[in-house]
């Protein structure tokens, strides 16, 4: 599996910038990596626990801290913080984001529910 070369938070654009070492470059926005967070509250403890996270449509990035050699924990200006994101979790992200982004926001219509606050 590909590893980082370089992550960069775009804190005004509320976006990470994360280039891999096989030349992949991803610009994943703070609100898709919240409502995807790795977190057991957002993915329970098996597909069909999964979360729809509402309402985070304004959210930030407001810390990154390294985890060993293999990921990176992401704290989110809304205080969630307890997502573990892998080098592996976060190339799939990358590579995965338009549709897991349409199937977010499916579930959000599907759902009545809304990105805004």
């Amino acid at each position: 599996m590909p590893l980082p070369t370089d992550i960069h938070l775009r804190r005004a654009e509320k976006e990470l910038e994360i280039i891999f070492d096989d030349g992949s470059r991803f610009v994943l926005p703070a609100e898709y990596l919240r409502v995807e967070s790795p977190s057991a509250e957002v993915q329970g403890h098996s597909p069909e626990q999964k979360q729809t996270v509402p309402g985070r449509r304004h959210v930030g990035i407001i810390g990154i801290e390294p985890v060993g050699n293999y990921a990176i924990r992401l704290t989110f200006d809304d205080l969630h913080d307890t997502g573990i994101y892998s080098w592996d979790y976060l190339y799939a992200l990358g590579r995965e984001q338009a549709d897991r982004w349409q199937r977010y926001l499916s579930a959000l219509a599907s759902r009545g529910l809304s990105r805004d606050p």
